[in-house]
């Protein structure tokens, strides 16, 4: 015998209430994670296991870390990705989604505050004497980042040489860098091919190789491209700001290997130097914003889509650059758990690692001259003094950001007042 309608219908009933449950608890915990999840990535992470995993038991332990190595091996904010790699296993796509938005959304509006009140304000003295010690804060922030990251990405010399590499390619060719990290990733391929085989067995990669060669052009009309788009579909009105800010945004959320900081490179070379949005003093300042918010650092995008276009213009950028991690995590993720065991994945990513180290490096020497060197001597002394004390903080000490940068701006304020 058959199930009645009734039962039927019944059971639709309770799995869409159970469902419409879950996606409100997601958005709860997701809220709130977002508001209060100071600290940078591994606080976020931790935060997310402590909720899922030790207190909610939504999977086990095994689970949550395939998802944090799926989500270490993608480009992309980890942590971002991770919430909504736990909202896709708790509530599939719509979970996923739910999870993802409601942990950005509060450190957008933060960011979109304070852009308004830094534009609305700069030039003010007060406003000057704050990012007098909050620069140098973000400058140590930075630096502590390239030693974390150098100790987990160089173990050995083709390590150094792909890092050293690429800072030189970068600071004084000011190569492309995301055709930089391509290459590099190739370069791992052949450094660090699995053992027992040989390029032979790669020849899987020969289709790649016009790929390759033809990359260079293609990162570089993708803005073109687009453009050419919108004109034939009438949207002329706003092809000057909004579309080279998303195709600028997506291309940079889809390289950002080795952690949030990763877009630093990638937004100085071309927000200060190519397309000229901001000045690098302001960039810097926008790094600095970010960074003071519970979310990811990549949330600085909406600072650079606010000085370009306004509210609207951040929010196009913000969107740009994070959905690559949800396309990913979403529509990729039983593909990724399996991916990710791939010997010639692996051989990739140990090769990406050492360029984004590199990256990071070159665009830390002129952001660091920014920070430093002041109008006047004093002022200069009192840069790089807290700058100094802000490093051995982190490095030493271990303090959270969220914490140095406030620190940074009331020493700032004072120290301004009196030089």
């Amino acid at each position: 015998m058959g199930r009645s309608p009734d039962v039927d219908s019944t059971a639709v009933e309770l799995s869409q209430a159970s469902l419409l449950a879950r996606l409100k608890e997601l958005a709860r915990l997701f809220l709130r994670l977002g508001l209060i999840g100071f600290g940078g990535p591994q606080a976020h992470i931790a935060m997310i296991h402590d909720e899922a995993v030790a207190r909610r038991g939504w999977f086990t332990e095994e689970q949550f870390l395939e998802g944090v190595a799926v989500c270490e091996m993608l480009p992309g904010p980890a942590s971002t990705q991770m919430g909504i790699y736990t909202g896709y296993l708790r509530a599939g796509q719509l979970g996923a989604m739910v999870a993802g938005l409601c942990f950005i959304t509060p450190a957008f509006l933060i960011v979109l505050a304070l852009s308004w009140a830094y534009f609305r304000f700069q030039g003010v003295p007060q406003i000057d004497n704050l990012f007098l010690g909050i620069s140098p804060v973000v400058m140590a922030i930075i630096l502590g980042f390239c030693w974390k990251l150098s100790k987990k990405a160089i173990k050995d010399w083709p390590g150094a040489a792909i890092a050293l590499s690429v800072l030189l390619l970068s600071l004084l060719f000011r190569a492309n860098i995301l055709l930089l990290f391509v290459l590099a990733g190739l370069v791992g391929l052949v450094v660090y091919r699995p053992r027992g085989s040989s390029l032979r067995t790669g020849v899987w990669l020969a289709p790649l190789v016009p790929i390759i060669q033809g990359l260079p052009t293609v990162l570089a009309t993708v803005p073109g491209d687009l453009l050419s788009v919108s004109s034939f579909w009438g949207l002329d009105r706003i092809q000057d700001y909004f579309v080279p800010l998303f195709a600028f945004f997506l291309k940079t959320g889809a390289f950002i290997f080795g952690g949030g900081l990763v877009i630093i490179p990638l937004l100085e070379a071309a927000v200060v130097n190519d397309f000229g949005w901001l000045t690098r003093s302001e960039f810097l300042d926008g790094v600095a914003l970010g960074s003071l918010t519970p979310g990811p650092v990549v949330i600085t995008a909406a600072f650079v889509g606010y000085k370009v276009a306004g509210v609207l213009g951040a929010l196009v950028a913000t969107v740009a650059i994070f959905t690559p991690s949800f396309g990913f995590i979403m529509f990729a993720a039983p593909f990724l758990l399996r991916l990710r065991q791939n010997p010639w994945v692996k051989s990739f990513l140990k090769g990406v690692m050492p360029a984004a180290l590199g990256a990071i490096a070159a665009a830390a020497i002129p952001l660091a001259a920014t920070a430093l060197i002041q109008p006047t001597l004093p002022r200069t002394v009192v840069a790089v003094t807290v700058g100094i004390a802000a490093l051995i903080a982190l490095v030493r000490f271990r303090r959270p950001t969220w914490q140095l940068v406030p620190a940074g701006a009331v020493v700032g304020l004072i120290a301004g007042a009196i030089v």
